[in-house]
């Protein structure tokens, strides 16, 4: 495949994922949430197309190219016009500018070159443990807190060392993590924020593709078109032998290299320090 063909391609992905993020938001918006009244009979939930360009102030036309996925531009006004009538939060905001090619995507990176002293931080983080981790949820190093903590987590060997890989499709992922199914969305969400700036990168694609025809969960969690932003989480580890440890996980993001972070779990309460110490015992 040329380069321009490439570059086709990625674009064709975009305005595919833009007219997909659309229709699941339009379909989240019930006609009383913005003011129409909800006796109309609809066929499917949500606005209609009609509505919703009303709404924004745009031509139908032009808002149902947009939901088709053609070639048109839309300026920042407009998109958000758009976000404020499908009330959009912050994060799905900035996604759909991402998507509407407002804000530049990101070309395929060369191979990551991380500083020795980037690994030498993430292993005097110990006695929490840490991962270090890229924005597709590739897992780039552990310290040995980690390492002791989730000892036992792998039943299947760790074939992708991809954080979501590992859950996903991990049998023990769900006696480990008593909240799994929040814990999933999360990271899919994480996901989708992040593929927004790499569509059309073979690696990111491939990565999804592989990730879609594996697991079915993640397939129907990723066409919710769901997003998230870094944030405090909590996160509760059912450790098989030490019994239920509450972490808050935190993203330290790792400036001179892009979109790459150290994820850090810090016990919750005294209860977990005192299980965590417990780990590196016998």
């Amino acid at each position: 495949m040329t380069e321009t063909s490439e570059r086709g391609a990625a674009e064709g992905t975009r305005r595919a994922e833009l007219a997909a993020f659309l229709k699941t938001r339009r379909a989240k918006i019930q006609p009383g949430d913005v003011g129409l009244p909800d006796g109309v009979r609809r066929r499917a939930a949500g606005l209609r197309r009609e509505e919703v360009a009303q709404l924004a102030g745009v031509g139908l036309s032009w808002y149902t190219w947009l939901e088709q996925g053609r070639a048109i531009n839309a300026s920042t006004q407009v998109l958000d016009a758009l976000a404020t009538t499908l009330r959009m939060d912050p994060v799905e905001r900035e996604h759909l500018h991402v998507l509407a090619g407002a804000v530049p995507l990101r070309g395929q990176a060369d191979d990551l070159v991380i500083p020795d002293a980037v690994f030498a931080i993430l292993r005097s983080l110990d006695p929490l443990p840490a991962t270090l981790a890229t924005s597709r949820l590739d897992t780039l190093g552990t310290n040995e807190a980690f390492q002791v903590l989730f000892a036992g987590w792998h039943d299947l060997g760790c074939l992708h060392h991809n954080g979501l890989w590992c859950t996903i499709t991990e049998p023990n992922a769900r006696r480990w993590l008593p909240d799994y199914d929040d814990d999933i969305a999360y990271l899919v969400a994480r996901l989708r924020s992040n593929y927004a700036r790499h569509i059309g990168d073979p690696e990111w694609e491939a990565n999804i593709a592989r990730l879609s025809a594996t697991s079915p969960e993640f397939a129907k969690i990723w066409a919710r078109q769901e997003v998230a932003e870094p944030c405090l989480r909590s996160r509760r580890v059912m450790h098989p032998d030490l019994g239920l440890m509450n972490f808050t996980l935190t993203q330290l993001d790792v400036a001179f290299c892009p979109e790459v972070y150290i994820n850090v779990y810090t016990p919750s309460d005294a209860e977990t320090w005192a299980l965590l110490a417990r780990t590196r015992q016998g």
